[in-house]
This record gives structure tokens, C-alpha cells and sequence, in this order.
């Protein structure tokens, strides 16, 4: 029995999507079960409730082997300091699947290794710490800037020919397509055969600066589209008038500082941690249908 979280989210229903036409016994934990599309009902069992709930995981896991786990986005307005956040969010979870003899796969950050404050990737770091410290067996896969992040500006990358954000534009930002992901996380859930703990990084091919994706994006529209770099201050400035907790802002700030001082860089990879698709695929595939009037 594979039991899989955030089943609509972005990875987590690209996982489920995979793992069901294995024809694997799936089981999910859903907060809101009416969300999920009648397939799901009919091939998977549902557990209905929040994933942090000591109750829910308890019941999602019973008679269960594998679990994949991602601690969704805490809530925009009112989230307090990320580290409690996750913390909280997965203590329950990973206390349970050890003593379950439950081998987990989880979504976490590239940059073990860092050793400056990070925000929400600091998080997720700590996050790792806390399942590893179960004695739990795991896949943890460490992971950089999400590509689809670009895919949320479409609309201004179509009305006004740029995108933007608080990351240097000259240097390079490690990327992910979040189908990747999605492959790892139901590869490793269908394979029976791996014990121990251990992390994957998953990275795209490229080495692209925000300026060099500006120019494959254009490529891809079809007309100019320029890097538009947003002071760090000013970026969290924004996030607040547009409702984020103070202390989601400063999270948020704190893991783009970090990002322009190179915490990707400070975990060892190997050649099989490159993923299937680069960012020029990923445009072509998945931004330009977006862009489409």
C-alpha cells in the first residue's frame, strides 16, 4: 500500500497520476476530498483530514509500506516562523512511519551543507534532520528553484515582456521541472528493493542565469522578454502589501539571499542527479502553451 500526500497539488498529483496506472493499492490523505477527481475515488482509498494530524497519519498508514510526503504552503496570511512550520507539520508523520517500519519519500531542499539562514529552505533542511533522527528509511529529493515558479508570470510575461524576481541576475540558478520530480518521487515508491537513508538531487541540465532563461524565454514567445532584478527589500516589501505574514516575507527573503549566495552549490552531486528536462524543453513544453493568447 502506497500512501501519498498533497494528491492535488502540483508533484503530489503527478505522483499519484504515475503510481495509479502502476495498478499499485494507493491510498491518499486529501483535506478536502470533494477536490479529487472522480478517478481517484474509484481506484484509490481516501483519507480525509490534514496530513500534520497525528489521528489522520495514523489511520492513512495502517497496513501502508510506502509514503510520500510534501509539507504544502503554509497559509499566506497568518504563517508564523517556517522551521516550527515543518517541524510540526512532519514530527507525526515520521514518528509514525518508523514504528510502522513505513519507508518514506520526501520533497525537500538542494543545500545540505549551508550554513547561513536560508528561511524556508533552512526548513525543509531541518525538516530532513528531524525524519532522519526516526531512524525512518528514506529518499529524501533535494531540489532547486522549481521551473513552473516562472510559469506564475505568465500574464506579464505576456502583457509586458518580462519577468521578474529578487534573484541575481548574473548568476547561475540551478532549475527542476516538477515532472521530474514527479518521476523521481513514483520511481523510488515502486521500487521495493531500497532500505537506509539517503538524499537524491534532482537538477535540471542547465546552468542558466535568470538573464540567459530571459533569453530562451524569448525565444520561445517569440518577441523580447527581458530579467527584471527586484531589490531583496523590495521583494519583501511586496510580499507584505500583498498580504503575506511578516514572517513569511522575511522566510521568503531569507531563501532568496541564500539562493544568490550559492546554497545549491554547496551540496555534492554526480552526473545521475541530472533530470530528464532543461529549461529550453520545459519552455517550449509547458510556458509557451501558457503564453498563448
Amino acid at each position: 500500500m502506497i500512501v501519498i500526500t498533497t494528491p492535488t497539488g502540483d508533484i503530489g498529483g503527478q505522483v499519484l497520476h504515475r503510481v495509479l496506472d502502476s495498478g499499485e493499492a494507493v491510498r491518499v490523505i486529501a483535506r478536502d476530498a470533494s477536490r479529487l477527481p472522480e478517478h481517484v475515488h474509484a481506484q484509490a482509498e481516501v483519507v480525509e483530514g490534514s496530513h500534520a494530524d497525528a489521528d489522520t497519519i495514523a489511520k492513512a498508514l495502517e497496513g501502508a509500506d510506502r509514503l510520500f510526503w510534501l509539507v504544502p504552503p503554509a497559509r499566506f496570511q497568518d504563517a508564523g516562523p517556517a522551521k516550527s512550520y515543518y517541524l510540526d507539520f512532519t514530527r507525526a508523520a515520521a514518528q509514525e512511519a518508523a514504528g510502522r517500519g513505513v519507508r518514506m519519500v520526501h520533497v525537500t531542499s538542494l543545500g545540505h551543507g549551508y550554513n547561513g539562514e536560508a528561511g524556508l529552505l533552512s526548513a525543509a533542511l531541518h525538516m530532513d534532520e528531524l525524519i532522519e533522527s526516526t531512524g525512518v528509511h528514506y529518499r529524501a529529493l533535494a531540489l532547486p528553484f522549481f521551473m513552473e515558479n516562472v510559469l506564475r508570470q505568465a500574464q506579464q510575461i505576456t502583457q509586458q515582456g518580462v519577468f521578474s524576481m529578487a534573484n541575481t541576475a548574473g548568476r547561475p540558478l540551478l532549475t527542476v521541472a516538477t515532472q521530474d520530480v514527479a518521476a523521481a518521487a513514483a520511481a523510488l515508491l515502486l521500487d521495493t528493493t531500497w532500505n537506509g537513508q539517503a538524499r537524491v538531487p534532482l537538477v535540471s541540465p542547465d546552468n542558466l542565469t535568470p538573464d540567459a532563461m530571459a533569453e530562451i524565454i524569448s525565444e520561445t514567445a517569440g518577441r523580447t522578454v527581458r530579467y527584471q532584478q527586484v531589490p531583496l527589500a523590495d521583494f519583501q516589501t511586496q510580499m507584505v502589501q500583498h498580504g503575506a505574514s511578516p514572517s513569511l516575507a522575511q522566510d521568503m527573503a531569507d531563501m532568496v539571499g541564500a539562493q544568490n549566495n550559492g546554497i545549491y552549490d554547496t551540496e555534492p552531486r554526480d552526473p545521475a542527479s541530472a533530470t530528464a528536462t532543461g529549461f529550453r524543453q520545459w519552455c517550449h513544453n509547458v510556458l509557451k502553451p501558457a503564453l498563448q493568447p
